[in-house]
């Protein structure tokens, strides 16, 4: 029986609206060390349990307005924003890979990154244990595509000769990546004598390097122009001088790496031809 296209993208998004949910779980407990199955979800203001009816994603949020039903305190928008974000990056990654296995680990990159992200803004740091989860899955899925007939990473076409190989194209990607983030990182520590980079930023790049072998470096190049655009914004709206300030560069990786995935052939091909 064939399924509808429309079928399995309705069921990503459901699948991904409810995960969105337990996103929000892992973004506050993981950095904290805390269990992310007990205690169960509850309001951080009064501590009543949330009842099943008030726990569905998105919905309850508008249902209840945003406030808590036991005590009206106030709830983030951003858990409904989660959620949403979750469910979309589910429904991109069915419509960029069909129904193959590039699907399941380009999902699983999509919601590790957006985990990440809203914990690198709240707490300025990447969690080792996430990004080496997101590491653990990369190498399977690179070896996966190594040594069977099935194509799981990197999710982006391979090039020819040792770059067709996706132990080859994943591992120029991992090291080129994070290479080039670490002398960048070295360099500026030498010419400003601070530390500039984070070495969870130059982890999460090698990790990108495994599912967008080489186009790490343009996700790279992405990140680093949408993080320059985010400060001279932070510069003329917030009153912080340039350079100042402390910026999480983590959102802007994740959110380059999901753009490459999605159209990185055609971005280097645009930028090749400017060069013509």
């Amino acid at each position: 029986m064939i399924v509808p296209a429309w079928f399995g993208l309705g069921a990503l998004f459901l699948f991904g609206l409810a995960l969105g949910s337990f996103a929000n779980v892992a973004i506050w407990r993981f950095p904290r060390g805390e269990s992310l199955s007990f205690p169960g979800s509850h309001c951080p203001v009064c501590a009543a349990p949330i009842s099943w009816r008030d726990n569905i994603p998105v919905v309850s949020w508008l249902l209840l307005h945003g406030r808590c039903r036991s005590c009206d305190a106030s709830i983030s928008i951003r858990y409904p924003v989660v959620e949403l974000l979750s469910a979309a990056l589910w429904v991109l990654a069915g419509v960029l890979f069909g129904a193959s296995l590039q699907t399941v680990f380009g999902v699983f990159f999509f919601y590790l990154l957006l985990i990440l992200s809203f914990i690198d803004l709240d707490l300025r740091r990447l969690p080792n244990g996430l990004v080496g989860l997101l590491f653990g899955v990369g190498v399977v899925g690179v070896l996966v595509s190594q040594f069977t007939k099935f194509v799981a990473l990197p999710l982006l076409p391979m090039g020819s000769g040792l770059l067709g190989t996706p132990v080859v194209f994943a591992g120029v990607g991992a090291l080129s990546a994070s290479g080039v983030m670490f002398a960048i990182a070295l360099g500026y520590e030498r010419l400003r004598n601070v530390q500039g980079l984070g070495m969870g930023d130059i982890k999460l790049l090698a990790v990108m390097g495994l599912y967008l072998g080489p186009y790490a470096l343009l996700a790279l190049f992405l990140a680093t122009i949408l993080g320059a655009v985010y400060g001279v914004w932070s510069t003329r709206n917030k009153g912080v001088a340039l350079g100042e300030g402390t910026m999480p560069f983590g959102p802007f990786l994740a959110a380059a790496s999901i753009v490459i995935a999605a159209f990185g052939p055609g971005v280097w091909n645009w930028y090749l031809s400017l060069l013509t």
